[in-house]
């Protein structure tokens, strides 16, 4: 017969463990570093909540920018993300374990607006395809890289027709068709890629097209290795909008 101290014993050493679990799983994927508007975050329960320099973003959490905000967003695994406003932005599946890389998990999920990106260690290895950019046309998958993508709506990006953009800085992407006939094409430093549909085939434009990437100082031009410090809102984190 198990005596009761040996009881208490293997209960709070599985207390324990449950707890280092739990705190494993709530690991932020993100921290918002750079901020110059109001941002809010929509987590996987559906609650809505403000962020300001600082505040973390999780894996589930869809990240909205305002009418004139830019947003960056620093990831665990080294990579970097600016929103631009108008943006919606969803990190679907996010894992990074610098001891696990065949566990590594990057899927997110353009949904409107632009952003520009330097990818960090998910897709570069363990699992090649472990990083997917997912938009309403199209999925974007890297090699290693700088890119730019914009998915305009109606007149959101001007005059431009509507759909997907995708331009290369450095290194090599991937877009593929999410729809109809699978169509895959890579895309290298210097080329500007438009998909106008999911059914529609990525095609290579002849010139870059004018969609105009103007964040202020305090964020800074973006990920490219700049060291601008950040500024803009800063303040609490985490302040829940009811």
């Amino acid at each position: 017969m198990t005596s009761p101290r040996k009881t208490t014993a293997i209960s709070l050493l599985v207390c324990g463990l449950l707890l280092l679990a739990s705190v494993a799983l709530a690991a932020p994927a993100a921290t918002v570093t750079h901020l110059s508007g109001p941002l809010v975050v929509r987590t996987a329960s559906g609650t809505v909540k403000t962020l300001a320099i600082g505040s973390k973003v999780e894996s589930g959490d869809t990240v909205e920018t305002a009418r004139r905000t830019y947003a960056r967003l620093k990831f665990t695994d080294g990579s970097e993300v600016t929103l631009k406003p108008n943006t919606q932005f969803k990190v679907e599946q996010y894992a990074y374990d610098q001891a696990k890389p065949k566990e590594d998990a990057g899927s997110f999920n353009l949904v409107k607006g632009g952003l520009r990106t330097i990818t960090g260690q998910i897709g570069k290895r363990g699992v090649q395809d472990s990083y997917r950019m997912k938009t309403p046309t199209a999925t974007i998958g890297i090699r290693g890289t700088i890119y730019d993508a914009n998915y305009c709506t109606g007149d959101s990006c001007g005059s431009i027709p509507p759909g997907l953009y995708l331009a290369v800085t450095d290194g090599t992407v991937v877009i593929t068709n999410s729809e109809g006939v699978q169509t895959t094409i890579p895309v290298v430093a210097g080329q500007y890629v438009y998909v106008a549909s999911p059914t529609t085939p990525p095609v290579v434009l002849p010139s870059k097209p004018d969609i105009p990437f103007n964040p202020p100082p305090s964020v800074g031009s973006g990920p490219r290795g700049s060291q601008e410090s950040a500024g803009g809102q800063g303040g609490s984190t985490n302040c829940e909008m009811r």
